[in-house]
């Protein structure tokens, strides 16, 4: 019923003379195209927002990657320690059993390794004294005397 007349009809024009374009024309219009490109002050500020970009970007994966490590190191020393605590309770037997040494712990026992040691070398750096030499082979002496008139056997 009405629906033709709320429709408006395609109305077609056509050019009875031709057109036509000058070359000048033509040519301006492909040099507009061509000429498209960005200016150099254009393109020193896309240059600058791309590498602030670029380094903010690079920032956030460094942050990622620490956060990463940070997760992986954790999961290790707890994994770590959790190993060796079922170790330890496997092999330490009687009032020690399942007690783990932490770090401080080893740490005091490594001093006191290093306390022995350094104790070690001074004894033995004091038997390298000529002085000390002396009075260790006249305690042998005397003590070869003291053997030999109690035995009568010559020992060795």
């Amino acid at each position: 019923m009405g629906a033709s007349q709320s429709r408006p009809e395609d109305k077609v024009f056509v050019n009875e003379t031709p057109i036509q374009f000058s070359q000048d024309v033509v040519d301006q219009l492909s040099a507009d195209l061509s000429a498209r490109d960005v200016t150099p002050e254009r393109q020193s500020t896309l240059d600058a927002h791309i590498r602030s970009r670029i380094q903010s970007e690079i920032e956030h994966l460094r942050k990622e990657e620490q956060e990463v490590r940070e997760r992986i190191e954790q999961a290790l020393e707890k994994e770590n320690l959790d190993r060796e605590r079922s170790l330890a309770g496997e092999t330490v037997t009687g009032d020690e059993t399942g007690s783990v040494k932490d770090s401080v712990s080893l740490l005091n026992d490594l001093e006191d390794v290093r306390q022995k040691v350094d104790r070690f070398h001074s004894r033995k750096d004091l038997q390298d004294v000529p002085q000390v030499k002396s009075y260790q082979e006249a305690v042998l002496a005397c003590y070869r005397l003291v053997v030999s008139a109690v035995f009568p056997v010559e020992l060795v």
